[in-house]
């Protein structure tokens, strides 16, 4: 048997790798070029459409289910976390979709059932015997981690989206399950396959069956960066382009001008030979570097001449003036004695703090009058006189405000006219004065003469400079806009060559992956068929994609013949084979070695498929458990006893549903073994009726021989080649034990004689196997059979069973 999985899509190098050792070995780009390539494809790390993040493919451990579907209160799914094939069985209803679909839910947080995708919309996701907590948990095992991992999945609401998901991963905390990077993986890999998933696969639309494949071809991460350098040089050519349809309307403009020197330059500039000569063209755009530039200078300077705000000036010499009237209003008045008293008397009392042992007076000489008692009348007198004169104080403050006020006013600029040079001097004068009312006058007279004189060249400087610089002005702002995009387009040009060759590279690596990958799934997928068709007369001769990720018509192709002629596959294939087929595309998908999972489940698989197509459904997942950790879950007992007459490794779960959803998963144990079990129990109990002993004693036994009969004679059809439907129901319809061993003893599956059978039995097993057939044949008749010694038949029944089910001694 060919190992299937070793030809899996995507063994290969690594994406990262092989484009570093293409680059490494493309000695006709240039660095530039290689370093565009490594930006657009970004960190190496995460190529591949979000491969794997961890260290390893990530295994499933114990999946504990509490309150989802038809699970009620905690079942536990105890699984190995390692590649090979377990298989969940149990009948429609007792609770193993729920499980599967528990798991999907864990890792994306929806499936199809419960999100609206199934037929039946009704689906209720909450199990109505245990509502008030729906919990799903799985231990994970990472390849490279030192200990397991827990996914846990809550649901907080009434709704289905209602839910959140947290990775308590050794060494790394607790993260909500977005930040794990299994999001891309698991929409890319899809390691989930529900039976509504097997018909969406070859009965979606061309479209999605087009990308469900594309997907795991690995190109996500080079048709990015695909995506990424194709707007990168539309970006660079609209920057050429714009260069290009802008210098004609500059040429032209420049024309219009007229006899203006710094067109000229501008023209012989721009086309000077190697390149435009882009400090010339700076200077002409900054307004340097002309003949007549000093007086272009000065006129612009006097354009923009403006004096003094007359309104505000006016205002403060007003101010001044009320002032200074307020202060002669005061003079000659008692409240100016008062003021002249009070500052003559503070001198006084000032000479006689200063001089305290001196009582004369300075003024008139007479002794003994400036003592204590005099300075205590003397200050009264001036708190009486300060209130007496405090009008004056007032009107005086408020002139020197006025004053400072105006003085504020006057400024003079670091840069004026020089024409304007005397009336700006004038007005700076008026500063020095001191006067207040002559700083009035001389202030509002030199403001008026310096106002009038700017309007005055202002307005000649403006008309000066309109008939000298308008057609001139019209153009500089064409030119600098020109400017600008030439030099960007000259930046742009070898940009542009080398994203062009960055491009071209990348798109040819693209494809060549691409042909090579679709291939190899193509090949794979045709492999599985092969082993699922079993008889079928269906071949899948060609898997192929056609079209483009971006493409509006993009499909899936699949080429077949029936009995050599071409046909559709969709339409000639029956529902058996249709669900090979999608199976066929789904395992290459989920396989991938780029996939972060290192597990598939499966739920359903054996629909519709004849016996001879579920014995190439264990083969293929045998071959897939060699590196992947297969979970299928199925309510069809044929998959199981495919495993086992192949000779098949499998791990067997049992799933049962008691009342209140209780669901419990149990291991499965062998068939023969369970049934002698079950006797020697019953060959152990005391006291225990005749009439067990005559009838259910040889039953079990009788079932533990067919069973093994039946295991014998399917050994032997693997053998042989028989149609697997035919010998199904030839076991089928064969009740007695005599006629089945046909079955395990010759090759041609036909029933022989019984003398025949007998003959051969104790050829192979010794003369007391036919006695011992026949003696749990009686079980099922009235009279039964009671062995002498219950416990000593089970045994040799056992030796028996044992020495059937072993295919050297059939052979």
């Amino acid at each position: 048997m060919d190992d299937v999985m070793d030809q899996i899509p995507g063994r290969a190098l690594p994406l990262p790798v092989l484009v570093e050792a293409r680059l490494a070995g493309d000695r006709k780009l240039t660095e530039p070029v290689k370093t565009l390539i490594r930006e657009a494809l970004g960190d190496s790390e995460n190529a591949e459409g979000g491969a794997r993040t961890s260290a390893g493919p990530v295994y499933l451990g114990k999946v504990t289910v509490t309150g989802f579907r038809g699970v009620g209160s905690e079942a536990r799914l105890k699984l190995r976390p390692k590649p090979g094939v377990t298989l969940v069985v149990g009948r429609n209803g007792s609770g193993k979709s729920s499980i599967a679909q528990a798991i999907e839910t864990l890792f994306t947080g929806t499936n199809a059932h419960c999100s609206g995708q199934h037929p039946n919309r009704a689906v209720r996701w909450r199990n109505l015997h245990q509502a008030e907590q729906t919990v799903v948990e799985a231990r994970l095992t990472v390849e490279g981690d030192p200990s397991p991992s827990t996914l846990t999945r809550t649901w907080t609401g009434d709704a289905f989206t209602d839910s959140h998901a947290v990775l308590r991963r050794p060494g790394l905390g607790t993260v909500p399950l977005e930040q794990a990077g299994w999001e891309q993986a698991t929409r890319t890999y899809r390691p989930f396959l529900s039976y509504v998933d097997l018909g969406n696969l070859i009965n979606g639309k061309p479209s999605e069956m087009y990308d469900n494949i594309a997907a795991i071809l690995g190109l996500d991460h080079l048709n990015a960066a695909a995506r990424q350098l194709t707007a990168g040089k539309k970006e660079l050519e609209a920057v050429v382009n714009a260069e290009k349809e802008k210098k004609p309307l500059l040429h032209a403009a420049l024309e219009n001008v007229g006899h203006d020197d710094r067109a000229l330059k501008a023209l012989l500039a721009m086309e000077e030979k190697g390149g435009p000569d882009y400090p010339v063209l700076d200077a002409l755009i900054a307004g340097v570097a002309t003949a007549d530039e000093g007086r272009l200078r000065e006129a612009r300077l006097e354009a923009a001449a403006e004096g003094p705000d007359l309104e505000r000036v006016g205002a403060a010499v007003d101010a001044i003036r009320r002032a200074v009237a307020d202060v002669d209003d005061l003079k000659g008045s008692a409240a100016a004695d008062a003021h002249s008293r009070a500052e003559l008397l503070q001198a006084a009392l000032r000479h006689s703090d200063r001089h305290a042992d001196d009582t004369v007076c300075p003024v008139c000489g007479t002794e003994q009058v400036l003592d204590r008692a005099w300075a205590t009348r003397a200050e009264a007198q001036i708190a009486a006189l300060l209130k007496e004169a405090e009008a004056v104080r007032r009107t005086e403050a408020g002139l020197r405000t006025a004053t400072r006020a105006l003085q504020d006013l006057i400024h003079v600029p670091r840069e004026f006219p020089a024409v304007l040079a005397e009336p700006w001097e004038a007005w700076g004068d008026c500063r020095r004065v001191t006067d207040p009312a002559e700083l009035a006058e001389r202030a509002l007279q030199a403001a008026v003469t310096l106002t009038d004189a700017c309007a005055v060249v202002a307005g000649k400087a403006r008309e000066e400079l309109a008939a000298k610089d308008e057609r001139w002005r019209a153009v500089v702002d064409l030119l600098a806009e020109w400017t600008k995009l030439s030099r960007e387009a000259a930046a742009a040009k070898p940009r542009r060559t080398e994203v062009n060759a960055a491009l071209t590279w990348i798109k040819k690596l693209t494809t060549e992956i691409r042909d090579l990958r679709v291939d190899a799934f193509a090949d794979h997928t045709q492999r599985i068929w092969e082993k699922l068709r079993q008889q079928s007369s269906v071949d899948l001769k060609h898997v192929g994609l056609h079209g483009s990720e971006r493409a509006n018509v993009r499909k899936l192709i699949m080429d077949v013949t029936v009995d050599d002629t071409d046909a559709p596959a969709l339409s000639v294939m029956s529902q058996g084979e249709l669900h090979s087929l999608a199976l066929s595309l789904f395992l290459p998908r989920a396989a991938t070695a780029d996939s972060p999972f290192g597990f598939v489940v499966i739920d359903d698989p054996v629909q519709s498929m004849d016996p001879a197509k579920v014995d190439g459904l264990a083969q293929v997942l045998h071959e897939l458990g060699r590196d992947r950790q297969v979970v299928v879950f199925t309510h069809d007992t044929r998959l199981p006893h495919a495993f086992r007459s192949q000779g098949l490794p499998v791990t067997v779960l049992k799933v049962e549903r008691g009342e209140k959803s209780k669901v419990n998963v149990t291991s499965e144990t062998d068939p023969v073994k369970e049934a002698i079990d079950n006797a020697m129990a019953l060959a152990h109990t005391a006291n225990v009726s005749e009439t067990a002993l005559r009838h259910v004693l040889p039953s079990l036994c009788r079932e533990a021989l067919a069973t093994a009969i039946v295991e014998a004679a399917w050994l032997r059809r693997n053998r042989t080649g028989q149609p697997a439907d035919s010998l199904q129901a030839a076991i089928d319809q064969t009740e007695r034990l005599i006629p089945l061993a046909s079955f395990a003893l010759f090759d041609d599956g036909l029933v022989h004689p019984d003398e025949e059978v007998r003959s051969r039995l104790r050829t192979l097993y010794g003369n007391e196997s036919t006695t011992l057939i026949h003696q749990c044949q009686q079980g099922a008749h009235p009279g039964g059979f009671l062995p002498h010694d219950p416990i000593a038949f089970v045994r040799k029944v056992e030796d028996l069973a044992a020495r059937i089910r072993t295919p050297e001694v059939n052979a």
